[in-house]
């Protein structure tokens, strides 16, 4: 009777713990000796060169925030765990506790903030569309019977729709299962235009074999916060991985990232994407906040 007993002691002591590790990463962590990172595959901020190497200014800035993480656990060691994600699996994941911190290009809006948190902004995109430069597509009234391509899991076509100028505009939508895929479909003609971010458009534009046939044109259909995401309620997770984001926007590293990553050439194709320091990120570096996109809209 007694072993059963200690049994179950045991069990409910091992339930309790995991119960509490499942809010509390930073001991999560700690007894683990580990942290999985959600990366992208093909995103402005995250990709990879293959053979399980992932890049890019989230990702290396990720990295800068799990050293200072391990510093202030006092660990020898702290490995790293990889996880890819997709637009349709990246919020999932991070709520099972498949995946501690999310740096990929996500947008922080008030829906996502029911499920998730989010670290303070390191990124302010602008929303745009690429098209062939020989397209004749200027604008969104060019795109009248034309077919638009975005990625399965992203908001970009919904934000189109919503546009004033898309009022009497009818066009077809195509899907791509990734970013990579979406700007296969313009690429091969199956789309007439790809409707993202500008960072991971202007990214694939430099990683394509002609990037001069291609251009990035139209209105800015919406300003968006993108943030690292984390599981909500766990405070002195958020607090650490904000105050490392901080600390790198204060000593001046994180611009410097910003240079390397787009403004000098980058790998594979030692191709420079071109996107210079916008004033919106400035302005979310001089006063680092986790507010949601709507915030922005109502500027």
């Amino acid at each position: 009777m007694k072993k059963h007993l200690l049994a179950a002691a045991v069990t409910f002591l091992a339930a309790s713990s995991a119960f509490a590790q499942a809010g509390d990463t930073l001991a999560k962590i700690k007894s683990s000796g580990s942290i999985t990172l959600g990366v992208r595959e093909s995103s402005g901020l995250s990709y990879t060169l293959g053979g399980g190497k992932y890049v890019g200014f989230h990702t290396e800035m990720a990295e800068v925030i799990i050293a200072d993480l391990q510093k202030q656990l006092g660990l020898a060691k702290l490995e790293t765990k990889y996880q890819p994600v997709t637009s349709q699996n990246r919020i999932p994941l991070v709520t099972n506790g498949t995946v501690d911190l999310e740096c990929g290009s996500t947008t922080n809006n008030a829906a996502r903030q029911k499920d998730v948190a989010f670290a303070v902004t390191t990124y302010v995109e602008e929303v745009r569309m690429v098209v062939k430069a020989n397209s004749g597509i200027t604008s969104i009234k060019d795109l009248n019977g034309r077919s638009v391509a975005t990625t399965t899991g992203t908001t970009s076509v919904q934000t189109l729709r919503k546009n004033e100028r898309a009022g009497g505009i009818d066009f077809k939508e195509v899907y791509g299962k990734d970013h990579a895929d979406s700007f296969l479909l313009l690429e091969t003609g199956r789309a007439d235009a790809f409707v993202m971010d500008g960072s991971i458009l202007a990214a694939n534009i430099s990683k394509s074999k002609n990037p001069a046939d291609f251009k990035i044109v139209g209105e800015v259909l919406s300003v968006e916060p993108i943030a690292c995401m984390l599981r909500k309620d766990d405070p002195a997770f958020k607090k650490a991985v904000d105050d490392s984001i901080k600390r790198q926007i204060a000593d001046g590293s994180l611009a410097k990232l910003y240079d390397k990553w787009f403004m000098q050439p980058v790998p594979p194709t030692n191709t420079a994407i071109g996107l210079p320091l916008s004033e919106a990120t400035k302005a979310a570096w001089a006063n680092p906040n986790d507010k949601p996109m709507e915030d922005y809209a109502k500027k």
